[in-house]
Formats: C-alpha cells, structure tokens, sequence
C-alpha cells in the first residue's frame, strides 16, 4: 500500500493529475521546490522535504534531498526488523513511491554552442540518486521516471497498492534512464575535458533470432528505444524473421526510400537491388522492378513506398514465365515490406503463402533514416554519418552534350548504383514519360570492367530477350539490344580510373554516363582528362557528380 510518495520532476506533463488521483487515494505527497509550486497551484496538498527533513534548500537548489531522512525512506527494508527499529529512533519515514525525472542535460549538451559551464549545472545528482535508491529497493518501492506510466501506477494505487511486476519493470526502467544519463555526461564531459569521443548506444528490447547468417551462429535483434524503422515494424503474417532477413528488409526500405515520391518498389537479393523501379501505379513500378531479374527476384524482399493495394498485391500472387525454364513459376517471396496494406491486398497475400512475411512500417518521409551508421572490426567499432548526399555537382564535362531532359534518369541510376555494392554499375531506362528502371547491373566486382561487361550487360541482354518478340525490328535483336542501350544511362558508383569502361560502354552503345569522377590516375588512358577525352572522340556524354558511392 502506497502512503507516502516523493514526487519531483523536470518533465511535468501529466504530473498535477498523477498528484491528484494519489491525493484522493490518502496518499502524503512530499516535493520540492518548482514541483511542489506547481502541484499547490493545481490544487494537491503538498509537504516540502525542506520542511520534512528539517534542512532548508541549499546553494541555488544544489542540495535539497540528499538527506538521509530521505534516502532512508526509500532504502529502508520494510520486513528487516532492524531498518524500522532504526527508521523509527531516527525519525525516517517510508516514502512508498518516488515519481522523478531529472534536469534535461542531453538536450542541453545537444544544443549548439552550449558552454561547459550550462552543461555542469544541467548535470542532476540529488534526482539519480535518489533514482537509484528507490528502484535498489523495489521490494518495497516504486520508481516512475516517465509520464507515460502515470496512469497504471495511479490505477494501482487506487486499486490498493503497485504490484511487485510493476515495481520490478519501473525499477529495470528507472536503472537504464540513470544509465543513458550518465552516458549522456560522459560524452560532453570526455570530449570538453578530456578531448575524447566516448560511445554508448540506447538500444533495448533485444528479441533472440532462430540463427545468424548461418545455422551455427546465434543472433540477437536490438531496437531503439523511441522504436520506428525496420526493427520496429509490425509483422501481419507469416514466418519468424531470421538475421539475414532484416538485413536485407533494411536494404530494402533504404533503397525505395531514395526512390519514393510517388509510386516505387525494390526487389531485394543479399542486399543488392536487383531491380528497382518508380511507375504510374504501384502494380506496374512492382513488375518492371521484378523484371529488372527475373531469376534473381525469387526469394527476394520486396519493399514498396506507397499502402499495397489490390492491384500490386495480385500481381505479387500471380506466375509468370521464365527466360531460362520452360513452363510457369510462381513468385516466391520472402517478405514484402509496405507503409501500409490495402485490406483486400492483406488478404490476397496471407492467402499467396503462410510463410510469407508481411512488415507494415511508418510512412517513409515520417519514419526517417538512421542519421549514424557502424560497422565492428576486431577491437573497435566504426562510425560514419550515412551517405545522404547524391550529386555535389552535376557538370557535364564532355563536348558532346548530356540533356537535361535525361537528368532524372541519370539520378535515378546514381541512387541505384549507391545501393548496390562496389564495384557498382548500373543501367537504367526511361520506360515511359518520368518513370525509371533498372534494366542491368553488376555489384561486388573486383573490378568495374567486370561489373559491366560480365554482369550488367548479359542482364540487360536477358532482360531484352524477354520482351523482344513482336518489337518492330524486323527481327533483329542485337539492332534492338543497341537501340535500348543507346537511350540508357549508366551510373557508377566510383571514378573510372582508365577510359577502358567508357571504350567498352560505346562499343555496346552506350550513350550516357555518369560517374563521381576524380581520377588522378597517370599514364596512357588514366586519369580524368584521358577519360574525357575518350568520351569526346566516341561522342559519348559524361557527367561528373563529385560524390562518390561506396558500398562494403
């Protein structure tokens, strides 16, 4: 049973209400100082610990409830025989409830040109400690630290008392926001005292995966506290997720993230976009995004940046016929990934397969993306802001011009070439009027030269087959294979240090290209100017974007 509570906070949403239903539950209330003047003016009688401990406030509020009249009422052991003989001879009285939250000092140290001297006096100490006392003894005591538990904890109290389940969460919950202010400290202090950059990272609610990238390797997901992402989206049907399987839903979301606006979908394989495309509708940018690779998308991760509607989804339900194998296949996918679902598309795709995976996350402009990225390596781990600048330039540098009626295609294949790993090429077409496709790509090469000549082209060669019959060419493929080639884009994701992939990319017929550029490579054929040069004398346009897009 609660009689007595503490209640002193920075964050006072809700606390006047929390302070009246406890009042009318017979509950004392002690405070301090802004919180005891803001409960008396919304009506809770209140006790100042000042006045319960017998020691005024001191130095502007820096000592107000580092007492033991006050830390022995929370840590006193109520079934110890001792602790109440000596609570009684001391004149300590039990506080059953301690409602604390402490001075904002993460958003004070996150403010630009903050001085060291704010940042100090916005360090709490009576507040934590006093945290740390009450959630020790959370036998006896409860601890609420958020607002958004007022509401159980006064039903509780008005029901008779807080349950032991409810003091144990709000104690784990109390520790941990004591744990991220402190770390929170230790960051400003470490790099204003001590030139040092210290991280801690505020991920929680770890959920045990069946495996990791392989069987014999176990696996754990954490999420971020304030949820969102692919970690906290809802699953509406189908199997567990396992580790490989969130890697690739986060290559997804990131990839159609870029490409969203209006209609756009990604076919996901090991982290590469096998396809990506942007459409009309959502049906028809999820087929040219499927048959960006055909074979490929079997077992993809789709994602999708727009509520799957009825249209997409029986398009995903439907079979199609393969370039490499006679008769009709279905589409096997592994997870389809949408900011929404259309009741009837959720119902077409839980009756396509039980094991399909459904994931509904927030709308992609709300539920933005990490602003940090990290890696481990052995001993240490590396950080890195994401790569969210496209183009630093757009400066067409070769005489024969790159129109500017092109420049959204030649976006589009950059931000597809900086979603697919390095060595990266890709091709991409306008389809129709503002609608974009990736028709061939090569990713993970040791070289460039390869990722077109032995991935991104014999792509494009397969996905032109497919639909050359009953093009008007009077049969000629390879005349068809050039004139789809000649009206493409191709984007790499890094600087072409030799002209050898713009001699190679003309040969096939290839028109348009955009790189970072940057080249300081000597010799015949290397460097910028040489590769320029080339690109002038086969009358290939160029444009140089000045970023760079590695993907290890």
């Amino acid at each position: 049973m609660v009689k007595r509570a503490l209640i002193s906070v920075s964050d006072r949403r809700g606390v006047v209400e929390f302070a009246r239903r406890l009042a009318k539950a017979e509950v004392e209330i002690l405070s301090t100082g802004g919180t005891g003047r803001a409960l008396r003016e919304g009506g809770v009688a209140v006790t100042e610990v000042s006045e319960m401990t017998g020691f005024p406030e001191m130095m502007g509020g820096r000592v107000k409830t580092l007492h033991p009249k006050v830390h022995g009422g929370l840590l006193a052991v109520r079934d110890d025989p001792s602790h109440v003989a000596e609570a009684e001879q001391n004149g300590v009285g039990m506080i059953d409830l301690l409602a604390v939250n402490l001075y904002p000092f993460a958003a004070t140290a996150a403010r630009e040109g903050v001085s060291l001297e704010e940042g100090v006096e916005n360090i709490d100490i009576g507040g934590p400690a006093m945290l740390r006392s009450g959630a020790k003894n959370f036998r006896f005591v409860a601890v609420v630290v958020d607002p958004d538990d007022y509401e159980q904890v006064a039903g509780e109290v008005e029901g008779g008392g807080v349950t032991q389940a409810t003091r144990e969460r709000l104690a784990v919950k109390a520790f941990r926001h004591t744990a991220d202010y402190d770390g929170a400290i230790d960051r400003f202090l470490s790099e204003r005292l001590a030139g040092e950059k210290v991280l801690r990272l505020g991920y929680g609610r770890g959920t045990a995966l069946r495996y990791g990238e392989n069987g014999h390797q176990r696996a754990t997901l954490y999420r971020r506290r304030e949820g969102g992402g692919v970690a906290g989206a809802v699953q509406l049907h189908g199997r567990e997720m396992s580790y490989n399987n969130y890697l690739d839903a986060h290559a997804a979301v990131e990839a159609v993230r870029d490409v969203a606006g209006g209609s756009a979908a990604v076919v996901i394989k090991h982290g590469n976009p096998c396809g990506l495309a942007t459409g009309p509708d959502l049906a028809t940018a999820l087929a040219r995004a499927w048959n960006g690779d055909r074979e490929s998308a079997m077992g993809s991760v789709i994602a999708v940046s727009k509520r799957m509607d009825r249209g997409a989804a029986e398009f995903l339900r439907s079979s199609y016929r393969s370039p490499l194998i006679e008769g009709e296949r279905r589409r096997f996918i592994e997870i389809v990934i949408a900011p929404g679902f259309d009741p009837d598309a959720l119902d077409l795709l839980r009756r396509k397969s039980k094991d399909l995976r459904l994931l509904e996350i927030g709308p992609l402009e709300a539920d933005g993306p990490e602003p940090m990225l990290y890696r481990q390596v052995s001993g240490g781990l590396l950080e890195q802001t994401r790569d969210d600048v496209l183009c630093e330039r757009w400066e067409v540098v070769t005489r024969t011009p790159f129109p500017e009626s092109r420049r959204g295609l030649g976006e589009f294949a950059m931000k597809a070439a900086r979603h697919t790993r390095s060595n990266a090429i890709v091709l991409a077409r306008a389809y129709a009027a503002g609608h974009y496709e990736v028709i061939g790509m090569g990713a993970g090469q040791p070289n460039r030269v390869d990722s077109l000549r032995k991935l991104a082209i014999p792509k494009a060669r397969e996905n032109f087959e497919c639909e050359f019959p009953g093009v008007a060419t009077g049969g000629d493929f390879e005349a068809y294979v050039r004139q789809q080639l000649s009206e493409a884009v191709m984007a790499s994701d890094a600087l072409f240090p030799y002209d050898d992939t713009v001699t190679l990319a003309h040969s096939l017929g290839i028109r348009y290209v955009v790189q970072p550029g940057g080249s300081v490579m000597t010799g015949p054929g290397g460097g910028d100017a040489a590769v320029t040069a080339t690109a002038d004398r086969l009358g290939v346009a160029m444009v140089f974007t000045g970023t760079r897009h590695f993907l290890h």
